[in-house]
């Protein structure tokens, strides 16, 4: 779990702001979701290899085992379910949070993992599918990342071609996970292992390696033909690439029919964005119609989450650089006159400013110095002998230090010396 210091957690911030506002501007609120959840509450929605990895403890009062969060989406479901955010539909939800979950040592992941991410509730259509694809989009250029591209597929395409192959439950289990890693030697194993004949296996193989653009659909339909459990993904997954296609949106996507996320609650479109000098997804998600079912009634629904860890480096050469947080003022004075540092510091904040406030013995040239090091506009000296109550002495700070030797100010007058 990362320490994250100060000019670095400034930077994320800002990053995570940015999201925000780009969510917000498309009518997502915001939603804070708890630390921990009581397993027996929350299960119904994650996968058994997940709650392996979730960091667990009993609850002194009642016993009961609680669980750091290891997902969101599956705790956005219940909460949903439970009816704590409305009834009223659609609903466009988001959130800035972390999850946990126990990775291995040398594993290559966080145990702490920094999300930003968006969920549209109670819509099933090619425009909602549509919607969380390009809001993914805009909040990366928002960001100033022009350069990534987005892995689309659809899960009920694949899942359909294992079940009709004669697969076992737990070989057709065995074999999602070998494509959600990309791994074709494995899968081949699994296939082989459990006698699929040799057609079938083809097209199973042939699907996971299957991506491009307009020749992913052409394929994927001859395999489909006018079977009612391949077609229908087939069409879905064209219908939005040909929405998204009329935009400028069409240079960032890639058709993928072997695209296959790591969680069984995905039952219809998928997605997978990576960027230039990343070498791992920077965030996905896709369509879930039936998790929220597990704790109440179905309702179709769709999002996306990125990593914001893997945003980050993924943004390292972008040129756009956080605001400044560097303060306005640096005001000091004698300790005696500290009554006077306070309501100078109070005064300035309530106009808008960032201000460092000390109360110093070591000297003017000393504060001067100082002021200059934590990277204020302005040095004010309050308390000098010679200069009245209602005034200051004041120094405009560059880089490089003091501009000049402090003159006299009124009080009244130090917000109107930086210009914002």
């Amino acid at each position: 779990m990362a320490t994250i210091l100060p000019h670095t957690a400034q930077r994320v911030r800002h990053l995570e702001e940015t999201l925000l506002a780009t969510l917000s501007q498309w009518g997502y609120q915001e939603i804070i979701p708890p630390t921990f959840e009581y397993l027996d509450v929350v299960q119904a929605g994650l996968e058994p290899d997940l709650i392996e990895k979730c960091y667990k403890f009993s609850d002194r009062t009642t016993g009961r085992i609680l669980l750091l969060r290891p997902d969101v989406t599956a705790q956005i479901a219940r909460i949903v379910a439970m009816g704590m955010v409305g009834t009223d539909l659609p609903l466009r939800l988001c959130y800035r949070t972390t999850v946990f979950r126990y990775e291995p040592e040398h594993a290559g992941r966080e145990r702490e993992i920094f999300q930003v991410g968006a969920e549209l509730i109670g819509a099933d259509d090619v425009a909602a599918d549509a919607e969380i694809l390009a809001l993914m989009a805009e909040c990366l250029r928002r960001l100033g990342l022009e350069e990534f591209k987005i892995s689309v597929g659809h899960v009920g395409f694949f899942k359909a071609l294992l079940a009709k192959s004669g697969l076992s439950e737990e070989g057709q289990k065995r074999a999602e996970q070998a494509a959600a890693r990309k791994d074709l030697p494995r899968l081949e194993e699994i296939l082989q292992e459990e006698r699929v004949n040799r057609t079938q296996a083809g097209a199973i193989l042939e699907t996971v390696g299957l991506y491009g653009r307009e020749e992913v659909l052409a394929r994927g339909r001859a395999f489909a033909g006018q079977d009612r459990d391949l077609r229908p993904a087939v069409d879905r997954l064209a219908d939005v690439y040909d929405l998204l296609s009329r935009s400028e949106l069409r240079a960032h996507l890639l058709l993928d029919l072997g695209e296959f996320r790591g969680f069984d609650y995905y039952d219809g479109l998928v997605f997978e964005v990576f960027a230039k000098g990343v070498g791992y997804e920077i965030g996905g998600g896709g369509r879930y119609n039936h998790l929220i079912g597990r704790f109440g009634r179905d309702l179709p629904s769709t999002g996306f989450a990125f990593d914001v860890d893997r945003l980050f480096r993924a943004m390292e050469d972008v040129e756009a650089e956080a605001p400044e947080k560097a303060p306005h003022f640096y005001v000091s004075a004698p300790p005696k006159h500290q009554d006077q540092v306070f309501e100078t510091g109070r005064v300035l904040r309530q106009a808008g400013y960032r201000v460092i406030q000390a109360c110093r013995t070591d000297g003017a040239d000393a504060v001067l110095a100082e002021g200059a090091r934590v990277g204020a506009e302005v040095v004010v000296l309050l308390g000098v002998a010679g200069v009245a109550a209602d005034e200051a002495l004041v120094a405009m700070v560059h880089a490089e230090g003091p501009a000049a030797r402090p003159s006299k100010s009124k009080l009244k007058d130090l917000p109107s010396l930086i210009r914002r």
